[in-house]
């Protein structure tokens, strides 16, 4: 059994991983920022993972997890997913809420209780915020959306992933509309990273600054 601690360790270095602008090699420093301890805190966690063949430490590279570190970390954020899903669907909560609340139960469920999840949930490929959910037997199908910001005039699209690490973000897309599935275009993008006009369906014409739009990840219809 992994500790509370590596569980959220595994997690965070996972998805850090898999971020574009990081690649596989994390940094120490970014891996204390994610968690909210001091490098030497991080340091000391990522030396007794290394011990535990969970990942790999290259000096003045980053971390890169083995393989049996993958494994175990889909194994989290598979339940992570699961229950933020199950949260939205099943409950009710608000997608900015779910995160939070997975963090505290994923440690406690069992292998019965994600399975039973998973069948009332329909077997569902795809999470609270778009991310793709782990199989269990640990694949997942890696996305290639484009980020709204990378997108010019005249272009329509659909929304189908949001960033879930700004509670305050979410609520913000949920007011303006922009959530999973609603498809935008693209009515106006001022130059030198200034903000996007969107024609966004029902919601009428939204105005998004450079920031939100990078959170927002879209397939390119046309």
């Amino acid at each position: 059994m992994l500790s509370e601690a590596v569980q959220d360790y595994l997690k965070a270095i996972y998805k850090l991983s898999r971020a574009p602008e990081t690649g596989q090699m994390v940094s120490t420093t970014l891996i204390a920022e994610r968690m909210g301890v001091s490098p030497a805190s991080a340091t000391n966690m990522i030396k007794r993972l290394a011990e535990m063949n969970i990942l790999q430490h290259r000096p003045y590279q980053g971390v890169e997890l083995t393989p049996s570190g993958v494994r175990m970390a889909l194994e989290i954020v598979r339940h992570h997913r699961l229950l933020e899903l199950y949260l939205r669907q099943a409950l009710g909560y608000d997608w900015d809420a779910v995160d939070a609340e997975a963090d505290r139960l994923e440690h406690a469920i069992s292998e019965d209780f994600e399975d039973r999840i998973d069948e009332a949930l329909g077997f569902p490929t795809v999470g609270a915020h778009g991310e793709p959910i782990p199989t269990k037997e640990g694949n997942i199908a890696e996305t290639d959306y484009a980020r709204l910001s990378e997108l010019t005039t005249g272009q329509r699209a659909c929304i189908r992933q949001v960033s879930d690490r700004d509670p305050a973000l979410l609520r913000y897309l949920d007011q303006h509309g922009l959530v999973l599935g609603t498809e935008i275009r693209i009515a106006e993008k001022a130059p030198f990273s200034g903000p996007m006009r969107l024609d966004v369906g029902a919601s009428g014409e939204q105005h998004i600054g450079l920031e939100v739009a990078e959170a927002i990840y879209v397939d390119v219809l046309d």
